[in-house]
């Protein structure tokens, strides 16, 4: 048994729609994001039990999982409401996250071209950084 308190989600955030966008996503989430008042997005989890491996830390998996959805959650306003596919992704395991921790992702658009969206990002938990990231998006054309 944990001393340590669950943390809560802080007000607003939001579900990125009303769910069922990405069954994987609804299924290991639910993941939120809010907007940050500058063109960006800040993604957030309360890690749960079931995100963790057996040594108690969060899951790789699920941190690369959240990652990619940082990913579409940072490049949004650059989508210009296609769909992509994630087409690259890097990210370094620098710390372990924790059950009851919040879980946070923001980021930065690096370049953006009429098809590919070029993203760096970090998801932490308060002031310890867990997993630098960057990956790329390939937009998708849209099928009329």
């Amino acid at each position: 048994m944990s001393d340590r308190k669950s943390a809560s989600l802080p007000e607003g955030f939001r579900l990125w729609g009303e769910g069922g966008e990405d069954p994987f996503e609804d299924m290991i989430g639910p993941f939120y994001l809010k907007p940050e008042g500058d063109g960006t997005y800040r993604s957030a989890f309360v890690a749960e039990p079931r995100h963790a491996n057996m040594g108690g830390a969060l899951h790789g998996g699920l941190l690369m999982s959240f990652a990619d959805f940082a990913l579409f959650s940072i490049a949004r306003d650059h989508m210009g409401g296609q769909s992509g596919v994630t087409v690259s992704f890097h990210g370094d395991f620098v710390s372990a996250g924790r059950v009851g921790d919040l879980i946070e992702a923001t980021g930065v658009v690096t370049k953006a071209t009429g098809s590919m969206i070029f993203v760096q990002g970090r998801i932490f938990s308060g002031d310890t950084i867990i997993m630098p990231f960057s990956g790329i998006i390939k937009k998708l054309r849209r099928r009329d």
